[in-house]
């Protein structure tokens, strides 16, 4: 398809913008208004790139050549409660979880309050079972509707989706909708349980930052480290950060936030620069390792042109 029969909704050198407010454009962007033309972007481009918040997304200053899609347009991101009494939700992926969030509480339906302050689309978050302490996408999910890449309807059950910790083996496709499995509960229960956890997370990390949040993975360890964990358990990767004295750590425009250490912020988007952000990375993952012998895994995802 040549840039003379590209459709009305694929334009050019547009702004990516993610949490960092730093980073490059797209090539050629989209915003499909249905799944019909989410399989024109598939024909113009199988190797797409979704695009939902933004939260969990590094662009280096060089931009993206390939077609970035955002599913975020009305006719993608509606809500329908399909069972009050059993707690049955479809949503379609471009719509944002705290939208999707309060519109169940409303509703009296629980299950979504655990993610209370992860900033996501429906579809991002099941791509990377977001979560955090408090609990996961995945713990809700009923099914999934997504499309491959060669535009063919998928559905899975929650049987057969591979989650884990920040993963769910669903990276090859393109996820459109889902239906969620949720709790009647009490309204004002539901209200109270998003305060607290949105008060607890304003106490500990910089929301306001320009930041995309937890940088890395929490990693499994595999020997003990004194006053960290035990061999086989889980720990925070922003208190390695911590204990590596790390936090406040500068690289040109981007530092390790001095609150919570696996936060990594651009001070000013104006002048911030991506490659900053992606070199200070490398840098911070180097000394864990160098320090406990620790690998770090990014839970930003990083994207660059050519691949």
């Amino acid at each position: 398809m040549t840039t003379a029969t590209l459709p009305a909704f694929v334009t050019h050198g547009t702004p990516i913008k993610t949490w960092f407010g730093v980073g490059g454009s797209a090539d050629r962007f989209a915003t499909p208004t249905s799944v019909s033309d989410l399989r024109t972007c598939l024909a113009i481009d199988p190797t797409l790139r979704v695009l939902g918040d933004g939260a969990n997304l590094l662009v280096d200053d060089d931009g993206v050549d390939a077609l970035v899609v955002s599913l975020d347009s009305p006719q993608l991101a509606k809500i329908e409660v399909m069972d009050a009494a059993s707690g049955l939700v479809r949503a379609g992926a471009g719509i944002h979880i705290f939208k999707l969030m309060n519109a169940t509480i409303r509703a009296g339906l629980g299950g979504l309050e655990v993610l209370a302050g992860v900033p996501a689309t429906l579809g991002g978050a099941i791509v990377m079972n977001a979560g955090g302490a408090f609990g996961q996408i995945a713990d809700v999910v009923e099914r999934v509707h997504a499309v491959d890449r060669a535009g063919r309807d998928v559905v899975l059950e929650r049987r057969d989706i591979a989650f884990s910790y920040r993963h769910s083996g669903l990276t090859n496709l393109i996820v459109t909708g889902a239906e969620l499995r949720l709790t009647p509960s009490d309204v004002a229960v539901l209200e109270a349980r998003k305060k607290e956890i949105n008060e607890y997370k304003l106490r500990v990390q910089p929301m306001s930052a320009n930041s995309a949040g937890c940088c890395f993975k929490n990693p499994t360890l595999r020997n003990t480290i004194e006053g960290v964990g035990e061999a086989g358990k889980r720990v925070s990767a922003g208190l390695l950060i911590d204990r590596a004295g790390l936090k406040g750590l500068r690289h040109g425009t981007a530092r390790v936030s001095e609150m919570h250490g696996n936060f990594l912020v651009v001070d000013d988007k104006t002048t911030g620069k991506a490659r900053d952000v992606i070199e200070l990375m490398d840098l911070v993952a180097n000394r864990v390792m160098n320090h406990f012998g620790v690998a770090l895994e990014r839970e930003v995802v990083v994207w660059r042109r050519h691949g």
